[in-house]
């Protein structure tokens, strides 16, 4: 059986964390055999906009974006295959240092073709929330940039099996 910890919360008085929460379960002769928790594992992947997108010099494929990531710092430059990365489409980056659940690596700055890339536009397989991968994500044009994307999305609350 699966529930999530907001579900088990609205039926016991508890501040517990949720480790915590899972033991005393178990030792009551309901085993938890895991926790899923996709905001922990997605907690360094952001909303960002993407405020340029053109052709990539060496490359018929890629697009050289700059992307305002939300942190009031300068636009990032990121290269990026996805056929449907273009100027104002709000999405899903993930900045170096990121592992990328997917694709089983840590992000870092890159040299792709010769043009630097100081991050990623991530898709939903690659964040392993769905099987899409088409193209990077697409969010509302109000998505709140700079937000945390787990959080935004509603992907916060463990599930417990």
């Amino acid at each position: 059986m699966k529930l999530t910890l907001s579900w088990l919360k609205d039926h016991l008085d508890t501040d517990e964390p949720l480790d915590k929460l899972a033991d005393k379960l178990t030792m009551i002769g309901l085993e938890v055999e895991g926790i899923a928790d996709k905001a922990k594992a997605l907690a360094p992947f952001t909303i960002a906009r993407v405020l340029t997108a053109g052709k990539h010099p060496n490359a018929d494929k890629l697009q050289v974006c700059t992307v305002d990531t939300g942190d009031g710092a300068a636009p990032v430059q990121v290269v990026c295959g996805a056929p449907n990365a273009r100027a104002g489409l709000v999405t899903v980056f993930a900045p170096p240092g990121t592992y990328i659940p997917a694709k089983d690596f840590t992000l870092g700055i890159g040299n792709i073709r010769g043009v630097e890339s100081r991050g990623m536009l991530c898709s939903a397989a690659e964040l392993q929330i769905s099987d899409d991968h088409d193209g990077i994500i697409e969010l509302p044009a109000d998505a709140p940039v700079g937000a945390a994307y787990a959080a935004w999305a509603g992907l916060g609350d463990p599930v417990l099996d």
